[in-house]
């Protein structure tokens, strides 16, 4: 098997996780988004510190990277409260795909943080793109039926945009990636834990064990995909990530008999489709 098969099987996989997680955190019930977030972060937290010590890589701060890494694990865990928040409101794919316009919003956020261009393909595709989110969200219809949670699941993405943006800062500062996973699952589960003290809801056995594979399925997803980026660059395989729309839409089906309507499809048709224009444009610019 080639390396760009491997990076290929290995994104796949962490697709597939993720719309496990999504799941997961669905079968939860009603409990708090805020709560949710804790015991997923938890586990991931436990992931990142067993993989530092296996690999000896030091549990400290390196030298001024404190900002970005703060503003890293504000903007994710923004991001992940409104996703979590999204997945119990919206359809799973309606979700899935709202979460998956944070490429785009790495891009607009690359431009404005980082000063790097963006070309005028990129900005078309990235327009089109939140053309796409407009379907899906449907501003003034259905006001606090859906456009209100798609707003939130919007945010979502945004958040985790943000936050990408910071991990490209904090990877030309030479900070591992299980450093600022760790960094930033320890943050979410320090701000939410105040939440949990003051304000627990009480949870069943099948709710705590529903949430403890939330968190395995997004460290696997978080190992998967870190993993698969070592085996093939982001140009040749970063599209395959877009199958956890599939996945979440068959599980959607599945497990709570949801179907999306006609304006969701072409709402994610569209995204989907600027993201396969800015993949093709990405390669050719590459070769």
């Amino acid at each position: 098997m080639t390396q760009k098969n491997k990076g290929i099987l290995l994104i796949i996989s962490s697709a597939f996780f993720f719309a496990l997680m999504n799941l997961m955190v669905r079968f939860a019930g009603d409990l708090p988004s805020i709560e949710k977030s804790f015991f997923r972060n938890f586990v991931a937290v436990i992931f990142a510190f067993v993989t530092l010590k296996r690999t000896n890589t030091p549990i400290q701060v390196p030298k001024g990277t404190w900002k970005p890494l703060l503003l890293r694990s504000i903007c994710g865990t923004l991001g992940i409260l409104c996703n979590f928040y999204a997945i119990d409101h919206l359809m799973l794919a309606d979700a899935s795909i709202l979460n998956k316009l944070s490429p785009f919003f790495a891009i607009l956020f690359s431009f404005l943080l980082l000063k790097e261009k963006v070309s005028p393909f990129a900005a078309a595709c990235v327009f089109t793109a939140f053309v796409g989110s407009l379907f899906i969200i449907k501003p003034g219809f259905s006001l606090f039926d859906t456009s209100f949670p798609a707003f939130i699941g919007l945010l979502g993405g945004l958040g985790a945009g943000v936050a990408y943006t910071y991990v490209r800062i904090l990877g030309t500062h030479g900070v591992k990636g299980p450093f600022i996973v760790f960094f930033f699952s320890s943050f979410s589960c320090l701000v939410t834990l105040p939440y949990l003290i003051f304000n627990f809801h009480p949870m069943s056995f099948s709710q705590f064990g529903c949430l403890i594979l939330a968190g395995l399925f997004a460290s696997g997803g978080q190992f998967t995909i870190t993993a698969a980026y070592t085996y093939a660059p982001a140009r040749d395989i970063s599209i395959y990530d877009y199958s956890q729309i599939l996945f979440s839409t068959l599980l959607g089906f599945f497990f709570f008999g949801q179907i999306p309507d006609a304006l969701s499809f072409v709402g994610y048709g569209i995204i989907i489709l600027a993201s396969l224009a800015m993949f093709l444009f990405n390669q050719r610019k590459a070769d």
